[in-house]
């Protein structure tokens, strides 16, 4: 991991806010640590980045990503593990996935030195952040727009790229109630479903929006052309255990290859479960609901990790789906990754950075 390759302009806080944070009552994406990272692309050069402290930015109204959407971000997260260590959990994946999205959507390659770098310099300044807690972490999100000021419909010719962070605990505080989704649509084939881009969550506010006035905490999504097969589920990849087995749709241009969801896969296959990758059926998972062959459907994502959902609900009716215990393998397999990320279990695959 590259961090000292150049050299970044860093102005710290006069006094640090980290005694707003309470590791007992963290609410998700609220409170944001001391410093930010700010780095702009100018006509296709990269400038210094700085290292500045949290605070708002301006911009003129004619900002080009604000009225055409270029803007890309990551979701990953920094740990304290039982050594009282700060690390990262796969970080050299965000930073690969970040510029496959930037490449989608047209952008500036972001150069590994001021992704990691920045990723590393934030950290050392604001460790003490990093909340200790079996379900804490501290939030890390990369992001870049388009910052040319231009009403026109091209690729922007300037990019800022930013890292902020903030403190999260339990994503759900209970098992999400969800709907299948078969009215509206999450992406299509040569889309940008696999990118993770700023307008997929647009697109997916509305239909959520319904589904969470009708009872239900989130979508699960199905494929554009027929709504027969699963795709993912709002914020998550999403899983299924049938017979046994570990179920998961495979990834296409549709559906964000996830981090979480490749770790568990590795993970489950580690712990000697059969795993496939494949499509998956409504009508076949609806059936194993009733019949029993289906015990557990959970979503899996850097915010959530590893989120067991109690209901599904499809044409107006729910099936509640098994409770689930510490035999389950969803908690199995949250507990395997948890595990090596605290540096309970030995990172056999090399997942882990320590700051």
């Amino acid at each position: 991991m590259v961090a000292e390759a150049i050299d970044f302009k860093i102005n710290k806080v006069a006094e640090s806010r980290v005694n707003q944070l309470d590791p007992e009552n963290i609410v998700f994406g609220t409170l944001f640590t001391d410093h930010m990272l700010v780095a702009d692309c100018v006509n296709g050069e990269w400038q210094t980045p700085e290292i500045l402290p949290y605070g708002d930015i301006a911009y003129n109204p004619a900002l080009a990503s604000l009225h055409y959407g270029q803007s890309i971000f990551e979701g990953m997260k920094a740990f304290r593990n039982v050594d009282d260590e700060v690390v990262m959990f796969r970080p050299e994946e965000n930073f690969k996935r970040f510029n496959i999205s930037a490449e989608r959507m047209c952008m500036a390659q972001v150069p590994e030195e001021i992704f990691m770098g920045g990723l590393q310099k934030l950290l050392e300044l604001d460790n003490a952040w990093v909340p200790d807690g079996e379900n804490n972490s501290l939030y890390l999100r990369p992001f870049m727009f388009a910052s040319d000021v231009y009403l026109g419909v091209r690729p922007s010719f300037n990019y800022r790229f930013m890292i902020i962070m903030s403190p999260a605990g339990q994503y759900y505080a209970n098992p999400p109630k969800v709907k299948i989704e078969t009215q509206f649509i999450r992406a299509a084939e040569g889309g940008v479903g696999y990118a993770k881009c700023a307008g997929n969550y647009a697109a997916s506010l509305y239909p959520a929006k319904l589904a969470q006035e009708q009872g239900y905490t989130q979508l699960l999504w199905t494929d554009a052309k027929t709504h027969t097969k699963f795709e993912e589920s709002g914020t998550m990849n999403v899983f299924f255990v049938k017979d046994g087995k570990l179920i998961t749709p495979k990834t296409s241009t549709t559906i964000l290859k996830g981090i979480t969801r490749d770790s568990l896969i590795t993970i489950a296959r580690d712990k000697g479960y059969e795993v496939t990758e494949q499509d998956v059926f409504v009508k076949d998972i609806i059936e194993g609901i009733k019949d029993g062959s289906v015990t557990e459907v959970f979503g899996a994502g850097t915010a959530v990790v590893v989120s067991p959902f109690s209901a599904i609900g499809y044409e107006g009716e729910d099936y509640v789906l098994p409770e689930i215990n510490s035999d389950s393998v969803s908690s199995v397999l949250k507990k395997g990754l948890n595990d090596v990320r605290k540096g309970i279990s030995a990172d056999t695959h090399g997942w882990v950075y320590k700051v």
